[in-house]
Order: structure tokens, then C-alpha cells, then sequence
């Protein structure tokens, strides 16, 4: 009777084990899903409709770059500052270099700054969450079009928000499995 007590018990828990281990694994693309559909954590919204109300208040979208450490990418906004007027719609670049003699590929997340301003942060094309391939040396301009949903003079809590910032971090891409299957070869 007990042994088959702790059988059941030991199939309990891997099976809790197994579902935390695939809970792990989903909760990054569940939550920049979340993220992107509410705007929360300042993940910018994505839109297909042109918006064509402008209103007469001035915003600065300031343009910040990163590159993770393992990405050997030189990666920078064009412009560091663009001032336009809510709902108007903008175009702004960021700049990458391949710095290696090998074909990379990326992939980029984006930031806004303050949080709150996410939601009404809309973005229309972007190169984020695609993956980027470049060719040993080679250069290229990513384009950005965007604008700010007039509802932000809805909002009172964004009165106070004269600039936000627009973050870009572009991550290496690497080919499914190959790093972990090198370290366990590494490793034996």
C-alpha cells in the first residue's frame, strides 16, 4: 500500500516539475504578449490604422541603442532627439554594423521610458521582433514610424510627460540548440 502511495506521490511530482520547467519556458512570450497588448512595462503599442488627428502639444522622443554583450554588433539611433506634435506621424533610423567577418543574425526588443507612456506610444512599421541578418561588414538604416495617440490628452496622469524615451536592444540569434548542444560536448 505505501509503496504504491510514493509511486503516485513521485508521479505527482515530476509532473509538477515537468509543468514548472514548461511554465518557465512560456512565461517570457506570455508576458512580452501581455506587455504588448496592455502596454504595460512600457512596451510600445502596435498599430495597422494611420492616425490622422494632430494636436497642438509638443513631445520629444529621445533615441537610445544597446546591443547585448554576446551581440558583435555596432548598433546606434541616427537621431539622438525628435520633437513632433501628438498624433503627428514621424520616421526615425537606428544604424547597425556587422563587426564581424561572419553573416549575424538578430533580433531587437524595444522600451519606452516613462512606463506609462507606452500606451500611447504607437508604433506603425518597425524592425523590432523580426530577425535582422547581416552580412560580414555590412551597414544598414532601420527604419521607425510612430507617433503619439492623442488619448494621452485624456489622460491626467500624462500631463507631466513632456519627453519619452525609445529604447532598442538587439540580442544574437543562435541557431536552435547549438549552444547548448557545444557545452555538453565541452563538457564531457
Amino acid at each position: 500500500m505505501s509503496e504504491s502511495k510514493n509511486k503516485r506521490t513521485g508521479i505527482v511530482l515530476s509532473m509538477l516539475v515537468v509543468g514548472m520547467i514548461g511554465m518557465s519556458y512560456a512565461a517570457v512570450p506570455l508576458y512580452q504578449i501581455f506587455c504588448q497588448i496592455t502596454g504595460f512595462g512600457g512596451t510600445v503599442q502596435a498599430v495597422a490604422d494611420e492616425q490622422t488627428v494632430i494636436v497642438d502639444r509638443q513631445i520629444k522622443v529621445r533615441f537610445m541603442a544597446n546591443v547585448n554583450r554576446d551581440m558583435p554588433w555596432q548598433f546606434a539611433p541616427v537621431q539622438t532627439v525628435q520633437s513632433l506634435k501628438v498624433g503627428e506621424h514621424a520616421l526615425a533610423f537606428y544604424e547597425a554594423i556587422n563587426l564581424t567577418n561572419e553573416e549575424i543574425t538578430g533580433t531587437a526588443t524595444y522600451n519606452v521610458s516613462p512606463h506609462k507612456a507606452g500606451l500611447y506610444f504607437n508604433k506603425i512599421d518597425c524592425f523590432c521582433f523580426t530577425e535582422q541578418t547581416l552580412k560580414p561588414g555590412e551597414r544598414v538604416d532601420m527604419p521607425v514610424t510612430y507617433y503619439i495617440d492623442p488619448e494621452i490628452m485624456n489622460d491626467a496622469n500624462m500631463d507631466d510627460v513632456n519627453e519619452v524615451v525609445l529604447s532598442y536592444t538587439f540580442f544574437l540569434k543562435e541557431p536552435s540548440g547549438e549552444k547548448h548542444i557545444a557545452q555538453i560536448v565541452s563538457d564531457e
